[in-house]
């Protein structure tokens, strides 16, 4: 079937619900229908290779008993439905009892639900969205495959209903990182703030090439980890895990930032670790005291950079998006984190990401940091990836694609510095030459940028990265004219 229109069908059946309020609730309903699809789908193939296999779901629960309509008019429908999804479904999944020696795959069901609910107040509506959704067949390779089409539709529409902290990472770029990364299968990959998946999804696409046994595939299921901190995207990764053939996969439901960094076993640490985390959000002081003092930071991504240095392997990789703020910010904790990031790691690849590789979502322009845990860094390579040819902003109708990252891809592979009229696109610059500018990395930028008028919110922000970033520097330099004069403001006071 055609898929193209699913998620318009849907919507706009529920835009006619009186229970429903906006797009982020119409969005919230779907997934919870399209979660227990697909998981009765893949219950279908574990019963085919596992005479033994149980469900964790109660027989009348399951999809197959419940929400197929037959066309034999003996499916729930109107108030009978409504009274079977609020009082029977949605209390027995959110209670299901689970112990150390639940599956994964069967603790999914009762996360999913935990913190998901019913909106809708029409059984009649609710029965056509149901059988919308039912017309997929999971069982069918292009449908399975489409689903990646329908998750992003959906996580586009959330980001147009305004719900503030979902991030899409485009393709392309999830798809950069990872055949720059080079991850092998037997390898572990994680994504601490993993969405609904799109590093992992791109990671497997490229370990799946690798499986050539049974043997090889049992490796492949067990190679990726994530922790999403928000239900809806939490929900719709493990789902994507699910068609992607990871049967009980390492999704947790939580905040990667609530653990504390010193306690973390070499068991808890990746070969891989790929991410794209929040960037602008402030987290409590008590989250902060799981940091070291030097690496507390208000800023979330900074956190999430120390949770990797805490988490990545002897000579693991690390590909991250991270702001401009983080490369030109000199506040303390910036510097701590860059500085620890540089001397006990090796930084060395960043690539400027052109603007707008984001949009509509968000103005703020980013950057792809590479690193891994072999040494410490002796040198990094800048590289900025300027606007394809044609383009003045990539945009929702012409978002960016694999190919515009073709010239960094060629470049990666046979390095050399490149200055085009006066201003440096691609150098290297060594340990101390970054320490000599405090950290500062905001280096092989984009020349004769034009002013760009930002949403309030991200205009706010950059002031008050760059207010930051300024302060340090001020009174850097009034330490030292103090310290050069011999005064004591705290003796004088």
């Amino acid at each position: 079937m055609s898929l193209n229109n699913l998620v318009k069908r849907l919507q706009d059946i529920m835009r006619n619900d009186a229970g429903i309020n906006g797009d982020a609730q119409r969005i919230e309903q779907m997934v919870w229908i399209l979660f227990l699809k697909v998981y009765d789908a893949k219950e279908e193939v574990w019963e085919f290779y596992n005479d033994n296999y149980s469900s964790i779901i109660p027989e009348e629960l399951r999809w197959r008993n419940w929400a197929v309509d037959n066309k034999d008019g003996q499916a729930l429908t109107g108030d009978a439905l409504l009274s079977f999804v609020n009082d029977k479904l949605f209390p027995t999944l959110k209670s299901i009892e689970i112990d150390e020696n639940t599956p994964m795959n069967q603790i999914i069901v009762r996360t999913a639900f935990e913190d998901n609910n019913n909106y809708m107040k029409d059984g009649i509506l609710l029965r056509q969205v149901i059988n919308v959704i039912d017309e997929i067949d999971f069982a069918e390779y292009e449908d399975r495959h489409a689903f990646g089409e329908i998750y992003e539709t959906i996580l586009k529409s959330l980001q147009s209903a305004g719900n503030s902290g979902e991030f899409y990472t485009p393709r392309a770029v999830t798809d950069f990182m990872v055949q720059m990364i080079e991850p092998k299968l037997g390898e572990s990959i994680a994504d601490f703030a993993c969405g609904t998946g799109g590093f992992l999804t791109s990671a497997l696409s490229v370990l799946d090439k690798q499986v050539k046994t049974v043997d090889d595939r049992e490796v492949y299921s067990n190679s990726i980890f994530g922790i999403e901190k928000k239900a809806l995207p939490f929900l719709l990764c493990a789902t994507n895990m699910l068609l992607h053939d990871i049967d009980n996969p390492r999704i947790i439901h939580g905040n990667a930032l609530e653990n504390n960094v010193r306690d973390y076993k070499e068991n808890d640490k990746f070969d891989v670790i790929l991410m794209n985390p929040p960037y602008g959000g402030n987290e409590k002081d008590g989250v902060k005291q799981n940091f070291p003092t030097a690496l507390r930071s208000s800023e979330t991504a900074d956190l999430f950079m120390s949770v990797i240095m805490y988490r990545l392997k002897q000579n693991g990789r690390c590909a991250i998006i991270l702001p401009d703020g983080f490369l030109f910010g000199t506040d303390n904790a910036k510097v701590a984190i860059k500085q620890k990031l540089m001397t006990e790691f090796n930084l060395h690849t960043v690539i400027r990401m052109p603007h707008s590789v984001f949009a509509p979502y968000t103005s703020i322009t980013t950057n792809i940091l590479f690193f891994d845990n072999s040494e410490p860094t002796k040198e990094t390579w800048f590289y900025r990836l300027d606007m394809p040819d044609g383009y003045k902003n990539f945009s929702k109708t012409k978002p960016m694609k694999l190919e515009h990252f073709e010239p960094a891809m060629k470049w990666w592979k046979n390095r050399e510095e490149i200055n085009i009229d006066g201003f440096d696109k691609a150098k290297k610059y060594t340990y101390k030459e970054i320490e000599k500018r405090n950290f500062n990395i905001d280096l092989c930028g984009f020349p004769h940028e034009e002013e760009e008028i930002l949403p309030p919110k991200e205009l706010i922000q950059q002031y008050q990265e760059k207010r930051a970033s300024l302060n340090a520097d001020i009174d850097k330099i009034l330490s030292q004219i103090t310290d050069i004069l011999g005064i004591n403001f705290e003796e004088d006071n």
